[in-house]
């Protein structure tokens, strides 16, 4: 693990994984977001070798440190099994479509920041995530907390979701982490999400307005409370993405899009809340778990 600049002084740090220049150009909403929320904790951006220094450059702005990471030294066969063609074939997203640049072995990356011990506590966030209000607090909830993987019905709730989560770093962790992740014949159909629920049965609840899933928007509206939402998470379709959902989430696009600029981001009490999906017209949702 390379380190682009040194550790501040604090113990904590919030961070996100950057494997591509799609990923960056969400990171850099996302840190904007964060330091508009006031955080004084540490901005982390992990990056692989697929994102060049070009996409990076704007992230420094943000006075994010840079740690450049490898993917895990997981087997041939491990890497066959979760390709993106063998995965999707095996355990297809039903629900909602991945983009084209999303690669889910690179996923286990995230898994890397257990390594990161000059921190006592960190909050990952995914890049497809925004911050709307100060969520330091998150920094006092054990390891592992997550928020439960909420967007369709209450059945979602044993289920969590890892594109937010509180973990403390630890070799001892990260070693223990590589000796379950790549057993023989293993397969995590939903990637680092599957294997960090397995990894950490007992996990911790966050309130599910730490990681509000986008599809709440039209499938839950009841549950949409700007007063209490802290984190969006733009899952499955991307807001910088030109898709079939894009009328439906506008208001929520529009959103990303405020603070992927360099202008004013919106009032969250301004902001309209959605509207309840029409049974008749609305989509249909077969089975099948992100």
């Amino acid at each position: 693990m390379r380190h682009d600049g040194a550790a501040g002084a604090g113990r904590h740090a919030y961070v996100t994984l950057v494997t591509n220049a799609d990923y960056a150009l969400g990171a850099r909403a996302l840190l904007r977001s964060l330091r508009l929320a006031g955080t004084q904790a540490d901005l982390v951006v992990m990056h692989t070798g697929g994102v060049d220094t070009a996409a990076l450059g704007p992230l420094q702005g943000f006075g994010a440190r840079l740690v450049a990471v490898d993917l895990l030294p997981t087997s041939d066969a491990f890497n066959e099994r979760h390709g993106r063609a063998r995965l999707h074939g095996a355990a297809p997203f039903t629900k909602g479509g991945k983009p084209p640049f999303h690669t889910p072995l690179d996923n286990f990356a995230k898994l890397r920041l257990w390594q990161m011990t000059e921190y006592e506590k960190v909050v990952f966030l995914d890049a497809d995530t925004l911050v709307l209000r100060n969520c330091d607090r998150l920094f006092a909830y054990p390891e592992f907390s997550a928020a439960p993987n909420v967007y369709e019905g209450l059945s979602d709730f044993h289920r969590m979701n890892s594109g937010v989560f509180v973990a403390r770093p630890d070799a001892a962790t990260f070693d223990a982490m590589m000796q379950a992740l790549d057993r023989p014949d293993a397969f995590w159909p939903r990637t680092d999400q599957t294997f960090l629920q397995a990894f950490f049965p007992d996990w911790h609840g966050l309130p599910v307005f730490c990681n509000m899933l986008q599809y709440v928007w039209f499938n839950m509206p009841a549950l949409w409370n700007w007063q209490q939402v802290r984190i969006v998470h733009y899952q499955y379709e991307k807001p910088w993405q030109d898709h079939d959902k894009a009328d439906r989430l506008r208001p929520l696009i529009d959103l990303w899009r405020a603070y992927a600029g360099d202008g004013p981001v919106p009032d969250l009490d301004d902001l309209p809340g959605p509207q309840p999906s029409d049974p008749n017209t609305s989509d249909p949702q077969p089975s099948g778990a992100p």
